[in-house]
């Protein structure tokens, strides 16, 4: 009995490889960039009048909003890496989590702006 013909995997597609690594990298540097605006915004925080500003809201939604972005990215760039080593399209993958990262820091930067004025 003859051994069945098995395809060979299809070839791996350089510039869908290529986009793919390069949102992942800029999906890291916005995520760690992102990361440290959170923090140097709490750090300048010095001049909070009670009245109008609430130091609580300000951390939390400082910290959500780098916990949430870091989680989006990691989950992101796991899923784009999963379909690269399966020889399917990545690069959408990948700049879906990039802009969900962008989004996820403009709502932080809005919540912690009403937290603060």
């Amino acid at each position: 009995m003859p051994t069945p013909l098995i395809p060979p995997p299809p070839r791996t597609n350089s510039a869908d490889l290529t986009v793919s690594i390069l949102l992942i990298v800029l999906t890291v540097l916005t995520v760690g960039a992102g990361s440290l605006m959170g923090v140097f915004s709490l750090a300048f925080l010095d001049n909070c009048p009670p009245q109008t500003c609430s130091v609580d809201g300000a951390v939390s939604a400082s910290m959500t909003t780098v916990v949430i972005a870091a989680l989006v990215g990691v989950a992101g760039i796991v899923t784009t890496v999963v379909r690269l080593a399966t020889r399917k399209r990545g690069w959408p993958f990948a700049i879906g989590t990039l802009a969900v990262c962008i989004a996820v820091f403009v709502v932080g930067a809005m919540a912690y702006t009403g937290a603060v004025s």
